[in-house]
């Protein structure tokens, strides 16, 4: 098997040309013979000026080089795209899978015996470990961090729980003009990913847990020494696998991996978006996510981390508490501890290096925990066919058992025009209801399920009310929300066929989601429905092959073509 500079040679017919040409051109670069013998370990770019999640890249890309030379391989740098939540149009989860087939076709295109992906805003490292489980290269993902937390007034915040909480308090005129603006200059403080436990800080924790990162790589934050020393600890490990062609992400990817992933979103009060993301993840390897299976989890492992939106800590707290490592220490025989990791060692070792902060109180025990269940639960009901979410750790408890009347936005752009509308007929006791907002109909699936509470309501002092969507939340965000109803109204599922004055009744504890109308009433419905076409902004380009193909949320929202088997 051809290795370092010899991989994957241009086609043109005469493979020493190919490597005369390659060798030839290469070393306008400077490089020796030396350096061009050496095994070749890419390392992905993702640094953007649109991108301050990513603000640490060049110093991470410099610390993963230095450990890959260290151990005597050659470092190539190689730039894919860069998605920043924020800054994403109409949203990055619409760019998520654009991200892994690129990543995927570079490191394929490209001479390289291992490969390292640096990435944290919230779709990169998704879509980077399903592009890495694609190509089936020995691949070592390294997260960017966390930010440190910043301060207002005595009062600790974090990006983004508290940017929520407060322009909440902002609608409902409980803050002014000059105090918001004085606290968006200062719940972002330094580059890295949200310090709360967002989809990023999630899909960091998640990737621990499957054994494709260094211990304690989810948890340092962004701008800490430490951060670099582990980045030059990853370009070390990156470069043995380069050496040994091991172990690619198929040997260490089981069942066993995948379950650890699942106990510990659950154990985290992870984010919604993780579960999509793990499936889309899974749906690369042979294995599966079973909504039934994590459902069942949720009932048995406890959330054990005391972090934002469902406790009260940050992610440096979370760190110097112990990390991973440790919550799987508390975590026991609820996780797999015979489960590879990409340093050759099992989670049984990396679980015994578990250090003991005595005093600290971010990671909890099992007898002790933030929740007694996990941070999800999965609902279906003849609103949900095939299953909605709800982040039940985050939810008001009195809201967990509801029916309530529906109030209908078509659409985000509809919902934008009248939720704030004084003559809006809504009261605390309603269910908010959002459709259109799902992979195709928004499109991209867009973080609009954390529906504002009506202005009108807020300013009264209502600070949570049940809202349900076919879209997805942020995982820093608060309330008592059922996302992800599959299928979406855009599809004809039956979201689409709820009318205002509707009654809609929640049972978490019965994993429910019901709309209280007749079947015959449903049928009615159904059948007036315009026929789906091909909207506008799907005529041609990238929409086009998103329309086409992309999957709904319980299937991870791939593309269907992308999948291990294809289409």
């Amino acid at each position: 098997m051809a290795d370092g500079l010899r991989k994957g040679l241009t086609s043109y017919g005469d493979a020493g040309f190919s490597l005369f040409l390659r060798k030839a051109f290469i070393k306008a670069m400077g490089y020796s013979d030396d350096a061009l013998n050496r095994p070749i370990v890419g390392i992905t770019n993702t640094y953007s000026d649109y991108n301050p999640c990513h603000g640490n890249v060049p110093q991470i890309i410099e610390a993963v080089k230095r450990g890959v030379m260290l151990s005597g391989a050659m470092p190539f740098v190689f730039p894919t795209i860069s998605i920043a939540e924020s800054f994403a149009h109409p949203t990055s989860m619409y760019l998520r899978n654009l991200m892994a087939m690129d990543t995927e076709e570079m490191i394929r295109a490209q001479p390289m015996d291992a490969v390292v992906v640096i990435g944290g805003c919230d779709k990169t490292l998704p879509a980077q470990i399903m592009a890495a489980i694609s190509a089936d290269l020995p691949t070592v993902v390294i997260p960017v961090g966390p930010m440190v937390v910043g301060h207002h007034k005595g009062e600790v915040l974090g990006a983004c729980t508290d940017c929520r909480r407060l322009w909440g308090k902002y609608r409902a005129g409980e803050i002014d003009d000059n105090e918001i603006e004085a606290v968006n200059g200062r719940l972002a403080p330094s580059v890295g990913t949200c310090m709360v436990m967002g989809t990023a800080s999630t899909m960091a924790c998640i990737t621990e847990a499957l054994g494709l990162s260094l211990p304690m790589s989810a948890t340092i934050p962004a701008p800490h020494a430490e951060r670099f020393r582990s980045a030059e600890a990853s370009g070390l490990v990156a470069a043995e696998m380069a050496k040994t062609r091991g172990p690619k992400p198929s040997e260490i990817l089981t069942p066993s991996s995948f379950r650890n992933a699942q106990v510990v979103m659950q154990a985290i009060g992870g984010s919604t978006n993780g579960l999509i993301h793990l499936t889309a993840i899974a749906n690369r390897s042979p294995h599966k996510i079973d909504l039934e299976a994590f459902d069942k989890l949720g009932r048995e492992v406890p959330v054990l981390v005391d972090l934002k939106p469902s406790g009260e800590h940050y992610m440096e707290h979370f760190h110097h508490a112990g990390g991973v490592p440790k919550l799987m220490a508390q975590l026991g025989d609820l996780i797999d501890l015979d489960a590879k990791t990409i340093t050759g060692q099992t989670l049984r070792e990396v679980v015994a290096n578990a250090e003991d902060v005595p005093g600290q109180d971010a990671i909890r025990s099992k007898a002790n925990p933030i929740k007694s269940e996990g941070a999800m639960a999965i609902l279906h009901g003849n609103l949900a066919p095939r299953g909605a979410v709800i982040k039940h750790s985050a939810a008001s408890p009195k809201l967990l058992q509801h029916t309530g009347r529906a109030v209908v936005f078509e659409s985000v752009e509809d919902m934008t025009l009248r939720v704030d509308d004084p003559a809006l007929d809504v009261t605390a006791d309603d269910v908010l209801v959002l459709r259109n907002a799902g992979p195709k109909g928004a499109p991209g699936m867009p973080e609009a399920g954390y529906l504002p509470i009506p202005k009108k309501l807020a300013r009264a002092g209502v600070k949570d009310m049940v809202r349900i969507s076919d879209a997805r939340m942020s995982g820093t965000a608060f309330g008592t929300i059922v996302l992800h109803i599959t299928p979406e109204s855009a599809v004809g599922g039956p979201l689409g066929l709820v009318r205002n004055g509707d009654m809609i009744r929640l049972d978490v504890a019965k994993r429910s989601i019901d709309l209280l109308v007749d079947e015959a009433e449903l049928q009615k419905r159904r059948a007036a429905l315009a026929p789906a076409g091909t909207p506008d902004w799907a005529k041609r380009g990238y929409a086009h092959l998103f329309n086409e193909t992309i999957l709904q949320a319980d299937e991870g929202c791939d593309f269907d073509f992308m999948r291990a088997k294809g289409k």
